[in-house]
């Protein structure tokens, strides 16, 4: 156990987390997503949402800034609470955070370090967050 860690930030998660370098991205996936056909990495946080454990993962890894995170455009592209409890968890807005179309969405997953996938039942809480430089003045 360790101090001032947030308790949904498992050994095995830090340690992933630790291991990604700059622009290297994590999914923190909903109960919907296909999380284990297109994760090489999946660490499963069953009973959990997308905006907590966003939170948690925050509360240690900085964003980078292009862009720092990618949310998944609903169907008829408007912003849903889950997608704006996102944006408050990881600390941005509308403004600084990509939406992407679904099927695209996928595509850009593919490519995640990591895939965390959480026991969020609302469609499109899905966010990919691309980790900054660790130390740097604006992290």
């Amino acid at each position: 156990m360790l101090e001032g860690i947030n308790p949904l930030l498992t050994g095995e998660l830090l340690l992933h987390l630790d291991r990604m370098g700059h622009s290297d991205s994590v999914v923190i996936a909903d109960a919907h997503f296909p999380a284990w056909a297109l994760g090489e990495r999946v660490i499963d946080l069953p009973g959990t949402t997308t905006p907590e454990v966003v939170a948690a993962v925050r509360s240690v890894l900085p964003l980078d800034d292009a862009p720092g995170l990618d949310l998944m455009e609903s169907a008829d592209a408007t912003v849903l609470d889950v997608q704006r409890e996102l944006m408050a968890a990881a600390g941005t807005d509308e403004a600084t955070t990509r939406f992407v179309e679904r099927f695209a969405y996928y595509d850009v997953a593919k490519g995640a370090y990591l895939m965390v996938r959480t026991g969020e039942t609302r469609k499109y809480g899905n966010a990919l967050l691309r980790k900054g430089v660790v130390g740097h003045p604006s992290a």
